[in-house]
């Protein structure tokens, strides 16, 4: 987009923050900043978006070369507004370059065939990062902000802020301004600058429960907090089913279809069999009957916290 000559549109589609600001960055950095004010056209789309007054903008000459007009929650534009860009796609400013940002727009709708019409960079990509990916984007980010982390640091830093790539970007220009000396992001850093502002999710505990890791398991069982121990032994229990499942196929030989007999990606269960391994034959049945215990413990009214860290330490192997 830097170096070629702009289309007459662009589909800027997904939720990475991220990528969308710098794809609509790259676009305002053609315009000339001091004409700015009368060449760039930015708004909103809603139920009162009218057609004509924005298809008058789409086609107002600029002052200079370039005219930019861009349409944030382009995904909710009325039909008849949408239907107006479609027949202005097919004949459009030539001296304007139209902008529609949407967190999502079906690929078989007319406006999204319109605008990737134009052009095999028409349409930008802006899919947010899967989680499995994301501690890697998290270090490209540092490296962009001149600075390495580490994975342990990625890690938390992800689990204090969230998967937002915005925000991830923010804190990291943070640390990378206390860190510049050491030249590295450490998790100890995280954990001293950045506040904890994201939902806790509860994959960091079942996954250090499967390794078998008291002391993590028990960190991130305090984070998720007693209140949610029901829940929480829910989850825990259709973990021990799995690894079962991963040990029983396994020992089968049938290991690479674990993913598709529980019904999930591979990547979810990819470390399952692993886990499965670290415990000796009989354990994995008598951690799903402490849970069977726990969940009837839990029923009769014992201390939650208490019976919690209980499980956690029998299922781990831990002596307290």
């Amino acid at each position: 987009m830097a170096k070629q000559e702009l289309l007459r549109g662009y589909l800027i589609v997904g939720t990475n923050e991220l990528k969308r600001k710098a794809a609509l960055k790259k676009l305002k950095g053609r315009l000339d900043p001091s004409l700015e004010a009368f060449n760039l056209d930015e708004r909103t789309a809603s139920a009162e978006t009218d057609p004509s007054e924005l298809i008058a903008s789409l086609y107002t000459a600029p002052i200079g070369p370039l005219r930019l007009v861009i349409v944030h929650a382009a995904d909710k534009l009325p039909k008849e507004a949408s239907e107006a860009l479609i027949g202005y796609l097919g004949n459009p400013n030539p001296s304007c370059t139209l902008a529609l940002v949407a967190d999502k727009l079906a690929k078989n709708t007319r406006l999204y065939k319109s605008v990737a019409s134009l052009g095999k960079t028409a349409v930008i990509d802006c899919s947010p990062i899967e989680s499995r990916d994301l501690p890697n984007h998290v270090m490209k980010i540092a490296q962009a902000h001149g600075i390495a982390i580490e994975p342990a640091a990625s890690q938390e830093l992800i689990a204090r802020v969230g998967d937002t790539t915005t925000m991830l970007d923010t804190q990291i220009a943070v640390l990378a301004g206390i860190c510049r000396d050491a030249g590295i992001i450490r998790k100890q850093d995280v954990v001293d600058n950045i506040s904890r502002t994201a939902e806790v999710k509860p994959w960091p505990f079942l996954d250090a429960v499967s390794s078998r890791n008291a002391a993590e398991a028990l960190v991130q069982y305090r984070l998720l907090g007693d209140a949610q121990a029901i829940r929480i032994l829910s989850l825990l229990t259709g973990r021990v089913r799995e690894l079962i499942c991963a040990r029983s196929m396994q020992d089968r030989g049938t290991a690479p279809r674990l993913a598709s007999e529980l019904g999930k990606q591979d990547w979810q269960v990819r470390n399952h069999a692993r886990w499965a391994r670290a415990f000796s034959q009989g354990e994995l049945e008598d951690a799903l009957h402490a849970c069977a215990e726990t969940d009837a413990a839990l029923k009769r009214g014992a201390n939650a916290d208490q019976a919690m860290i209980d499980l956690i330490f029998s299922i781990c192997g831990a002596v307290r």
